[in-house]
């Protein structure tokens, strides 16, 4: 039996790359550049390849020749570490053919949403009707995406995850474009979603949600860190002050509680409506 390095076995360049890894190639370009390393035709041409990449063995001969600080060759690093709980792995939801590429509803509804992958460019349009695209759990077709909306007298809301960069491009007239998810910056290797079009006596709405599954979780976290509280509670005066507050902030998570479900129940009807419309 021999022993094998990780970055020694053969299957690891087959392994697809992350935005992560295309940005740290990137800068080791650029430091070459700096340096006098590479001319600016070279550089271009490797940043080309770099971004094109989409296997650790593409990446790794673009650095090849290229040494770093202490003198050595630029690596590339091929052992992925492990996503701390609750991070999305950006990188293995950009890609694919597209599901759907447009929506239309005219006196009536469409709605996207669950697990489909976005295409580079979306076209969607109403007419005396709504539109809802939820984000949270699609996959994308590239790192950009472009929804070109077309709202007349009806209207649209895109949803869209945590940690998405969105830009709102959008004219409207007797209407608008909602432009309050703008200027959140989006995770490391994380999509762009731009958001242009038209909108006449209609309207685009554009909202940041997480998906029910993560906040099952955030709700599990808040529980546990509250037992924990519970069990290292003092006793006497102080132990007292911890359990009003105790009461406190159960009344509020109770308050929050049914805020929750009463959301819910508002878009489990409403999603029987538009089942009931088609």
């Amino acid at each position: 039996m021999t022993d094998e390095r990780p970055d020694e076995r053969p299957d690891l360049p087959m392994l697809r790359a992350s935005d992560a890894d295309r940005e740290r190639v990137a800068e080791a370009l650029r430091d070459a550049v700096a340096e006098g390393r590479l001319d600016m035709e070279e550089f271009e041409e490797r940043l080309e390849a770099t971004y094109k990449a989409r296997t650790y063995g593409e990446l790794e001969p673009i650095t090849r020749d290229l040494p770093v600080a202490g003198g050595a060759p630029a690596p590339v690093n091929m052992v992925k570490s492990p996503l701390p709980e609750g991070a999305v792995d950006w990188s293995s939801r950009i890609g694919g053919e597209p599901t759907s590429t447009w929506a239309a509803a005219v006196m009536s509804g469409f709605q996207r949403r669950g697990r489909w992958t976005v295409p580079r460019r979306f076209t969607a349009f109403t007419f005396w009707g709504g539109g809802e695209l939820d984000l949270r759990e699609a996959d994308f077709a590239d790192g950009e995406v472009v929804i070109s909306c077309v709202a007349i007298m009806g209207g649209m809301n895109i949803v869209v995850p945590p940690g998405v960069e969105v830009v709102v491009r959008g004219i409207g007239i007797m209407g608008g474009f909602d432009h309050r998810e703008e200027g959140v910056r989006g995770d490391p290797g994380a999509p762009r979603v731009v958001v242009n079009g038209f909108a006449f006596w209609g309207g685009v709405g554009v909202e940041r949600k997480v998906t029910r599954e993560e906040k099952l979780r955030l709700k599990e976290e808040r529980r546990q860190e509250k037992l924990e509280r519970k069990a290292g509670r003092p006793r006497g005066i102080e132990g007292r002050h911890d359990l009003r507050a105790d009461r406190h902030e159960r009344r509020h998570e109770r308050h929050e509680e049914r805020r929750e479900r009463a959301w819910d129940r508002a878009e489990e009807r409403r999603e029987r409506r538009e089942r009931g419309d088609r």
